[in-house]
Formats: C-alpha cells, structure tokens, sequence
C-alpha cells in the first residue's frame, strides 16, 4: 500500500466534506496537517462454499391419464441425483423432481370428483337475499322483494347455483401426481475477523471498505493458518475453520473453501485549524474518511461516518 501523502489526505477530506450538507469546506482548504500516522489492521476471511439437499413431498393436477403408471425403479437417493453446481462462492437455489418418485392418487380434497362443496352456500344453490335479509319484503315499501322474487333466497354467485364448484387442488382432474421434489441450496458462508487497532475508531467501518491481499489460499479444504506475525489471525483462522467444519460438514457437504488476509491501511492525520489541535482518520484501499470532531459544522442531523 502506498504511503499516504499530505495532498492526497487533504484530498480525501475535502471529498467527505462535500458528501455532508452541514460541513463546511473552508476548514478542510485551510487546516495545516502537522502529522500523517501510517496504521494498519488485518482482516481475516474464511469463505466455505457448502452444498445441501433436502427432499420433500409435492404434487399437482394429473393431467396425463394415459401415463398413470406406477414407478418401475425404486426412488433415487438425494444425493444420487446428478446436476450442474454455480461457479464456486456464488449462493444458488434448485429445485427438480427426483426420477422415479411420482405417484397417482384421488385428490384428497374432492375424494376424486373433481368438485368440492360451495363454501358460501354451503351445498345448497342459493344463499340468503341481502336486500330482504330473508324476509322476503321490503320492509320501508311495504311490498314483495323484486330481487328474489319474494323467495327470500337468491342463486349463489360463487358457485352459479349448482352447489359446488370446480375443486382447487386438483383443478378438476379429479387425481394428483404426488412427487418428490428436490431442494438443493448452495450457500457461501463467512467469516470474518479483524485484528485489534487500539484507536479511537469505529471497528464496524472497516467491514465497509477493502484492504490490499496478502495471503489467499483456496483448496477443497483448507488448514488453519499458523505463525502469523499477528497471533490474533493464527487464532481465528483456527476457529473459524473448526466451527465451519462442525457446522457445514455433518448438514451438508462442503465443495470448497477459501481463505483470505487482507491488509486494511489506516492513516491517523493530526492536523491545526485556527490555533486548535484535531485529528481524522483515512481507512481503507478507498481512502473513506472519518472525522469525530471536525471544525467547521453545523448541527443538522449528519451523520459523522
């Protein structure tokens, strides 16, 4: 990473400042820059690309009659299913029937007669007059009901009179193909851990910006990293390697891993601005700023980060 420089601070500072309605530009033009203290902390990443499958009964309208046979072949293992996984450390569902699993049966809704009971007149054709109520006169007239013709029932609409109606789960097939259906998930789980600074910085920030690489090593299976010259990346490269293997190898099964150090630059910047001593800080490869106390503001509501 390359030293940070006084224009390029300068620079960074002014690009923060116009991103801030309530901050004023002149300070940032105008401050004089005593001090640039190079920093730095590491993030660890560990990434385990994880493949699962879960199978699960389905089913839907038959409507193939002619193909009502039973299955010849005795239902495929999940696992013996074969497909095509993404490009590695990218997130995909799938969904597919498992060969040799499907199964004809009545609808269970309709017991296989391809209608089921009207639910609003309940089987009967005809529900109550909502001018009458059921009176079958109009009380304020003081004459028969023209609506139903004096009956104090009318046709129901939902149904058109017949009593019931054409079934919704087996859309009036009268069978369902019961099936099993496959469910695959490839998923990229993370972590992620980065080393102690020791400043009086917001460590969440860093999780925002990107570092320079240092180390990357990708393999089905990685090994934990040791004798880091900082102990605390030696420490969580070992943890997270052994809880993503207790985790991801007993539920599903892992494809591959990759493990990354990155070296996130700090710049403390010590500067004096009308007689006054302050400071900011300059993290990251996209050189983000953040400046707790800077001079000239107003208090509007901004956020400082």
């Amino acid at each position: 990473v390359p030293p940070m420089t006084e224009a390029a601070a300068r620079q960074a500072l002014l690009r923060f400042v116009a991103s801030r309605c309530c901050y004023g530009s002149r300070a940032a033009g105008d401050l004089a820059i005593r001090q640039l203290r190079q920093l730095g902390t590491y993030r660890y990443r560990l990434e385990t690309f994880s493949e699962s499958r879960l199978s699960k009964w389905a089913f839907e309208p038959f409507t193939k009659p002619g193909a009502a046979r039973p299955p010849r072949d005795a239902p495929l293992d999940p696992w013996d299913v074969e497909v095509r996984a993404p490009p590695l450390f990218q997130g995909q569902t799938w969904r597919c029937r498992m060969p040799h699993s499907a199964l004809v049966r009545d609808c269970h809704r309709c017991h296989g007669h391809g209608r089921s009971r009207c639910g609003v007149c309940h089987g009967a054709g005809r529900t109550r007059c909502v001018t009458c109520k059921g009176s079958r006169w109009r009380l304020k007239q003081q004459k028969r009901c023209q609506l139903c013709s004096g009956t104090g029932r009318k046709r129901c609409n939902t149904c058109s009179g017949r009593g019931s109606k054409t079934c919704a789960t087996c859309q009036g097939e009268k069978k369902l193909q019961h099936f099993k259906q496959l469910v695959i998930t490839w998923k990229n789980n993370v972590f992620e851990f980065v080393s102690e600074h020791h400043l009086n910085f917001p460590g969440e920030l860093l999780s925002k910006v990107s570092g320079e690489n240092i180390f990357k090593d990708e393999n089905v299976v990685v090994y934990p990293i040791i004798d880091f010259p900082e102990p605390e990346i030696s420490l969580a490269s070992q943890r997270a390697i052994a809880e993503h293997s207790v985790v991801f190898a007993t539920s599903s099964r892992i494809l591959q891993q990759r493990q990354t150090i990155e070296l996130i630059p700090i710049t403390e910047v010590h500067y004096q601005y009308s007689g006054k001593p302050y400071l900011y800080y300059i993290y990251g490869l996209e050189n983000k700023v953040y400046a707790l106390d800077y001079p000239e503001r107003c208090c509007c509501g901004c956020t400082i980060v």
